[in-house]
């Protein structure tokens, strides 16, 4: 199970994201601070493994507060979720060591996408032994674009349905079983296949058959 603090010096904005991680199976609330002072003294004591981290709090910044974390020694990663767009946050967050950037306003699918990020990358960290570089590659390199920036022509509700088309089938499926499967078209589904596997959500691999060229099926990567 993975601990979150949630960090936010709104009140009611604290409590919808506590709602959105409790909805993502492996993932609960550990804690909630709404002030600086008390997202250090809650990550002290709390021990999470993950902070969703709001930049504007009361008494000292986000970023700040993710920096005397990392000096103190305290060992949890960091999602910021904030209304901050200054490029310089932004590249402060990430020299700070944060995994990810959300900015406000944001949907429950947008967050939720980055917890299963989160929970993928510790996944592929926990099965490996000694890393080659294609899976550091893969861990670094494999950033989910969420859901508000699908390319043009691709819709959120159709790449949700294919996500948990994907997520129903772990042995992996081909476009025309995911056509089927979620009543769309088989150019459609491929699209929304080969764009999950463009951005790393999605492995492809070949089956050979008879004559004719090889099948190409997609399963879920996290």
């Amino acid at each position: 199970m993975t601990k979150v603090l949630v960090v936010d010096d709104d009140f009611m904005v604290a409590k919808l994201h506590c709602r959105y991680v409790s909805a993502v199976p492996g993932f609960a609330v550990a804690g909630v601070a709404h002030t600086g002072a008390e997202a250090l003294r809650a990550a002290h004591a709390l021990r999470p493994d993950l902070l969703l981290l709001d930049i504007f709090l009361p008494d000292m910044d986000g970023v700040a507060v993710l920096r005397e974390l990392r000096a103190a020694g305290l060992a949890t990663d960091a999602l910021f979720i904030t209304a901050a767009r200054d490029a310089d946050t932004i590249r402060s967050a990430l020299r700070a060591g944060a995994l990810h950037y959300l900015i406000k306003p944001f949907n429950q699918a947008a967050l939720q996408e980055q917890l299963r990020h989160v929970a993928a990358l510790h996944g592929r960290l926990d099965d490996l032994a000694e890393a080659r570089q294609e899976d550091v590659d893969r861990i670094f390199g494999a950033r989910p674009r969420g859901s508000r920036e699908l390319p043009k022509g691709l819709a959120a509700p159709t790449a949700d349905l294919v996500d948990a088309i994907l997520r129903a089938h772990p042995e992996g499926l081909s476009a025309t079983e995911c056509a089927e499967a979620g009543s769309l078209s088989r150019v459609s589904a491929r699209r929304y296949l080969e764009y999950f596997a463009a951005t790393g959500r999605a492995e492809i691999s070949l089956r050979y058959g008879g004559t004719g060229r090889p099948e190409r099926r997609y399963r879920r990567v996290g």
